[in-house]
């Protein structure tokens, strides 16, 4: 079955300003009689309920944090992309932020999305900057730009190493606002389990607070999903621990598909794992890219030495280094894509180049911005014939000043000085481009259920471009949702609140209580980790940064497996009727241990390498491409929308064919 994606039809540079003009509208006056839920205060959600309420619908918020200045928004870094040009002659426009993103997501995201993005990108910097957002400016008291991986122009607007952090004040700020003036009701520490159907439309959600224990009803005319990505199905991840896929999954359940689960990044700047005991990796940012320079020793008797503390890598000349981005991809170096960067790591690493102890680490190296910046500033304040220390010294100064909280946190997690000896790195799964499928007014396959942020897949494609994720939550929630909802409720019959006393929300409300009762009664033996742990390292090794049809199809019977034990073992302790930190795990577990095995599905039926997803029978076998990914446009060029039919494995295939109209489709180069 072909999806209706409801692109509007004309020009893509005319498409969304053609949208906007003829779509219907809900009389001001009608607004203060409808109510909205939306579920995730993140970016996405965060801005979205601040919009909707400034526009005068009632808003009711919920976020299983304590506040939600909590989400894991604030954990981004680098930056957010905006196609304003501040660099003047650097070449940026609205259709060059559009073409890197389609081509960075290798060609297997939507164009009209695509550009509806690229051209609401510049509206966020300016909405930003007016709540006081303190963006990095130069000199002049312009704010200033960097470059992020894929791209070949400087359009990343930041705040030092906290980006997300300060535009989620912003938007939080928005949102105390309308709390104020009663215009939001927020639900903090109160968990979405469940969508509720009325007619076939979405009329309200069950939830559960995670400070008592009560299940609740709450009803609306539209249900908005803001709730993040599901990066934590592979256990270890730089996903706060709080992450799930369990508001996206139960809305799957009851009719909402679910696109390209297969799609997943791998980050190729976090801290290297450095056991079995941990719980999390640690992201730094990919600005650091934008200066730090990535390599591996040539030789395997200096990497033996460091592994073994003989040498250090400050002791290797440049001729004993491998700048391995630098030699395989000349025109973007050390900025190449996040897909590209891990896979080129994982193969140095893999062929036994790795610097720490696990094997698994390269280096990012600041000793030559410490120089060039160094003699810089020596220039700038006429100091004649600095030493080699004034140098660096100098040129650290200008480093600290736009990553020091990055430099401070390596320090305080590796305890080594990243000023005096380079960052070890690897990749680590990040972010996901996969989620519930929605169409150009961001509703899903359910009328009145909207997804937005990192929980839809609209964007991205197959590899999302650094500082995209930040610029697409807040396109969502600040300029596009607040158009395409209103279409939706202009139509809808409005009858003042909805009831929550009807069998619909009785029927959800048994199955959630149902579901919290077989946790904390069942007498299993092995804890919630103990599952999740196993569920995490089938993910990682056989569909994590290389796949293919043999992995896969083990992967999907091992998962099943995992669920069918976790089902009969597992062990909740505590009451229902608190604050019980495992029942939420367990919850969201079980969630993911239907997801990953949809995610191996996904990824078997999709036979060619694309972005995130790499399939080793499908790489170039010769040339100057050899060894890279290998798409098949010819029978993938198309999103998969799966639908549920009760179990993971049965689940139905449904296909939204890309059209690429105003970018030409070819293989992926960044030589």
């Amino acid at each position: 079955m072909a999806l209706d994606s409801r692109v509007p039809k004309g020009p893509i540079k005319d498409k969304w300003t053609d949208y906007k003009n003829k779509i219907n509208l809900v009389n001001p006056a009608n607004k203060r009689h409808i109510d909205v839920i939306v579920v995730g205060t993140g970016l996405a959600g965060g801005s979205a309920a601040a919009t909707l309420a400034e526009l005068g619908y009632n808003v009711k918020a919920f976020a299983y944090q304590d506040s939600p200045r909590r989400a894991h928004s604030i954990a981004a870094q680098g930056g957010i992309n905006a196609a304003k040009n501040y660099q003047g002659g650097d070449g940026d426009s609205t259709y060059r932020l559009f073409y890197d993103t389609v081509k960075g997501g290798d060609y297997r995201s939507r164009e009209a999305n695509v550009y509806r993005l690229a051209e609401v990108s510049a509206n966020i910097i300016d909405q930003c900057v007016a709540q006081g957002v303190p963006f990095a400016r130069d000199y002049g008291g312009l704010l200033d730009n960097r470059s992020f991986g894929g791209v070949l122009v400087s359009r990343t607007f930041y705040a030092k190493g906290q980006t997300g952090q300060q535009l989620l004040l912003g938007a939080y700020s928005a949102m105390n606002r309308q709390i104020a003036r009663g215009k939001i009701e927020m639900f903090n520490r109160h968990e979405m389990l469940d969508v509720v159907k009325v007619d076939g439309k979405a009329r309200g959600i069950i939830a559960r607070n995670l400070i008592t224990g009560e299940i609740e009803r709450h009803s609306a005319h539209a249900v908005v999903v803001a709730t993040g990505g599901y990066g934590n199905v592979y256990f270890l991840s730089t996903n706060a621990m709080g992450s799930n896929v369990t508001a996206a999954w139960k809305i799957h359940k009851k009719g909402a598909y679910f696109a390209n689960p297969c799609y997943t990044q791998i980050h190729p700047t976090c801290i290297p794992r450095s056991g079995d005991y941990q719980s999390k990796l640690t992201l730094m940012s990919e600005s650091l890219r934008n200066d730090g320079r990535i390599w591996v020793p040539k030789n395997m008797e200096d990497v033996m030495a460091i592994r073994e503390g003989r040498k250090k890598p400050t002791d290797l000349s440049e001729d004993e280094r491998d700048y391995y981005l630098e030699r395989r991809y000349p025109a973007f170096g050390n900025l190449v894509p996040r897909d590209v960067a891990s896979r080129a790591a994982k193969e140095r690493c893999d062929a036994g180049y790795g610097v720490n102890a696990t094997g698994e680490a390269v280096y990012l190296d600041f000793a030559a911005a410490f120089e060039r910046y160094g003699t810089e500033q020596a220039k700038i304040h006429n100091i004649t014939n600095p030493s080699k220390e004034k140098i660096k010294e100098l040129g650290q100064e200008i480093v600290k000043a736009k990553y020091g909280n990055l430099f401070q946190m390596y320090e305080k997690i590796i305890d080594q000085n990243p000023y005096e000896t380079p960052m070890m790195i690897y990749p680590a799964v990040h972010y996901t481009m996969g989620g519930v499928w929605v169409d150009y007014n961001l509703m899903t396959t359910v009328p009145g259920l909207y997804c937005i942020g990192e929980a839809n897949f609209s964007d991205h494609g197959a590899n999302r471009l650094g500082a995209s994720a930040l610029m697409q939550g807040l396109a969502d929630g600040y300029f596009v949702l607040p158009y395409t909802i209103g279409d939706y409720l202009a139509d809808d019959i409005r009858t003042g609140p909805i009831s929550t006393d009807s069998k619909e929300f009785e029927e959800a409300e048994k199955e959630v209580k149902d579901k919290i009762e077989f946790f904390v009664n069942n007498k299993g033996t092995k804890s919630v980790d103990y599952f999740h742990k196993k569920l995490g390292k089938v993910m990682w090794d056989k569909c994590g940064m290389s796949r293919n049809a043999q992995g896969l199809k083990e992967a999907m019977v091992e998962i099943k497996a995992i669920r069918e034990e976790f089902w009969k073992e597992v062990s909740v302790p505590g009451s229902s009727n608190e604050m019980n930190p495992e029942l939420e795990k367990a919850g969201r577990v079980a969630d993911f241990l239907e997801l990953g095995e949809l995610f191996a599905k996904d990824a078997l039926v999709r036979e060619e390498s694309c972005g995130g997803h790499f399939r080793e029978e499908s790489a170039e076998l010769d040339g100057p491409q050899k060894g890279e990914a290998k798409r098949n446009d010819k029978d993938f060029a198309f999103v998969s929308a799966w639908e549920f039919k009760g179990e993971p494995g049965d689940a139905v295939l449904h296909k939204e064919e890309l059209e690429f109209k105003d970018i030409e489709l070819k293989q992926r180069s960044y030589k």
